[in-house]
């Protein structure tokens, strides 16, 4: 069901316009994220993905850029997740200054988790660096992470 998501709220809404149904699915029959990129240095980022935060490696496959050069397809998505990350290696000067910085130093990824205390005892223990320490909200716990390019994760649960 869809919603307004707040701190402290959860408020369902209706998604549908008023008046009429629409005339048949706009761009087919359902649509979902599918990939969000994360732009990292290296490959060596999925063993991060992998190992510390215990993503599942769903693709590693050769590819090439826009003009032809070589470049990997790889793919990283927590178990029984439907969204994957695209681990983009940086290619040329723009890219590489956004490395770590792709929301402007706020926390931009946020990965829910059924046993925090768990979680984020073994992400420790797997060398995660936690900037902010763990603490209640009305919508759970919550910790701050950074992942191997930088960029500020929450954990919550």
């Amino acid at each position: 069901m869809a919603g307004t998501w707040s701190r402290s709220t959860f408020t369902p809404v209706s998604l549908a316009p008023p008046g009429p149904p629409w005339p048949g699915p706009v761009y087919g029959e359902w649509m979902r994220v599918d990939l969000v990129a994360i732009v990292v240095d290296d490959y060596p980022a999925i063993r991060f993905f992998v190992d510390n935060l215990g993503f599942e490696l769903v693709e590693d496959s050769p590819s090439l850029t826009n003009d032809g050069r070589p470049k990997r397809w790889v793919v990283v998505r927590p178990p029984g997740a439907e969204t994957g990350i695209l681990l983009a290696r940086a290619d040329g000067d723009s890219q590489g200054a956004v490395v770590g910085n792709q929301v402007a130093g706020r926390v931009g990824f946020f990965l829910r988790v059924d046993d925090f205390d768990a979680a984020y005892r073994r992400m420790v223990s797997a060398g995660v660096e936690f900037v902010v320490a763990p603490r209640a909200e009305a919508y759970g716990r919550v910790a701050v992470f950074l992942d191997v390019a930088g960029n500020r994760w929450d954990l919550f649960g």
